[in-house]
């Protein structure tokens, strides 16, 4: 890669491939958790990143390039942590240990979608900037769900 598109090309087929690997991931964790609470959150969740890439799909489309995944190292490392807690905590720690690996996820896609929407914007790709300013958001509500479960939690 040399140049912002190239990377904004490659990020974006990163992170395709983690919303597709995390579709396949969230319903072991939901199916795991014991709080009803953090069940639905993840549930709700699930369904908002399939229309995250229905989302994605539309800015592969503002560059001319079919819609297609890139082995994403970060997403397969968060995903396997989260299934070495589901599979090995219990009680709390489960329920707490699920939840700080979904953050960690929410983060991570943070980061990127953040990244990419400056790109899109640099390159004079506002309808791509509109398209991953909406699922940035969607993110960061997610986080800011998590978090408040996450503290609702501790307190009880």
């Amino acid at each position: 890669m040399k140049t912002l598109a190239e990377l904004f090309e490659h990020t974006l087929k990163d992170v395709y491939y983690a919303e597709n690997a995390i579709v396949k991931a969230l319903p072991k964790v939901s199916a795991t958790v014991k709080s009803a609470d953090l069940k639905k959150a993840l549930d709700h969740h699930l369904e908002e990143t399939k229309g995250q890439i229905a989302i994605l799909d539309k800015v592969f489309k503002t560059i001319g390039v079919k819609p297609a995944g890139e082995k994403c190292d970060a997403t397969e490392g968060l995903i396997k942590e989260t299934d070495g807690i589901v599979s090995e905590a219990s009680g709390v720690a489960l329920e707490a240990g699920a939840l700080a690996a979904c953050q960690a996820v929410e983060h991570y896609e943070i980061a990127r979608y953040g990244s990419l929407r400056e790109w899109a914007k640099v390159l004079g790709n506002e309808e791509a900037h509109v398209l991953l300013s909406e699922i940035l958001d969607q993110e960061k509500a997610a986080n800011n769900k998590l978090t408040n479960l996450a503290v609702t939690s501790i307190n009880r």
